[in-house]
């Protein structure tokens, strides 16, 4: 069931990256699931009383007018820290998700296309960052740094998690650069870094932007484990932390807590959802061996 079509005017790849995305009435959904979970976290604040004081005569309230969600352990306004909690790890999964994709196209369009001394090093390097244990750096990182910033964690994400992809980037420069069109490039002596990043680059973007946010769901999925598992300050709201503390509190076992511990849970996973329905379409319309199935 087709749900648009793509406008005559949209050519290259944001226009098949839109027409990817409206094409079916799965990726148009998905579409519309992210766009409303980024309103709700960026724009909700602007709408709400972000005041949420302590009141010890509301712990684990149930849903009313005033508290849509009820109260949390601290007699706080749990639909207010919904709201609040959704920016950090978003801003974090967006943050890694372009320092991984940025480390990983460049080290792999270089180890691809330069071949020889310079590929085995990268690959070396890239054999050394895998075998780095995520969270044994974390406990690391949060045991010299209590009060790190989102954005220190999503530099430390993005620097762990690029090979993988990178690997990936390196096999398919390897048979573009021996392309038609590359090497016209080469006979017109147009230099090696203009060959590799407008000519060969630019015909791997739907597969790059397509990693873009698969990279965002792992980063995010990353973030609020870390925050489950004890590893980051509990600073700012974040769905994590009210996670973890929603565990650390029981509030499975008592009926009017439940909201604050599945309301984080249900954003996040229609945030994902949305993300992966969206991949999907994009692949089909991207990939030309799935465009037409």
């Amino acid at each position: 069931m087709t749900v648009s079509t793509v406008s005559p005017g949209a050519t290259g790849v944001w226009g098949a990256i839109w027409h990817g995305i409206t094409r079916s009435t799965s990726g148009f959904i998905g579409l519309c699931i992210v766009a409303g979970v980024l309103l709700f976290a960026f724009a909700g604040p602007l709408f709400i009383d972000t005041r949420n004081p302590t009141d010890v005569t509301k712990i684990w309230g149930p849903a009313t007018s005033e508290h849509w969600l009820g109260t949390n352990h601290e007699g706080k306004d749990t639909f207010v820290q919904l709201v609040l909690g959704g920016r950090e790890p978003i801003w974090v999964g967006i943050v890694a998700a372009l320092i991984t994709v940025a480390i990983a196209v460049a080290l792999g369009g270089i180890a691809g296309y330069a071949r020889g001394r310079i590929d085995h090093f990268l690959l070396q390097l890239t054999d050394i960052t895998m075998t780095i244990p995520f969270i044994v750096l974390m406990l690391v990182v949060a045991s010299f740094y209590r009060t790190a910033s989102p954005m220190v964690v999503a530099f430390i994400i993005g620097l762990v998690t690029w090979p993988y992809l990178m690997r990936s980037i390196r096999a398919q420069v390897l048979t573009l650069r021996e392309r038609e069109f590359v090497e016209a490039a080469r006979l017109q002596d147009l230099g090696t870094a203009r060959i590799l990043f407008t000519e060969v680059l630019p015909n791997m973007a739907g597969y790059i932007f397509i990693n873009f946010i698969i990279a965002i769901t792992n980063a995010i999925y990353a973030v609020v484990g870390m925050y489950l598992l004890g590893l980051l300050p509990s600073t700012a709201a974040n769905w994590g932390l009210m996670i973890q503390q929603a565990w650390d509190n029981n509030a499975f076992l008592v009926p009017s807590a439940v909201p604050f511990l599945v309301a984080p849970m249900t954003m996040i996973m229609l945030f994902q959802i949305g993300l992966v329905t969206m991949t999907r379409s994009l692949e089909q319309a991207l990939n030309p061996r799935l465009r037409d199935r």
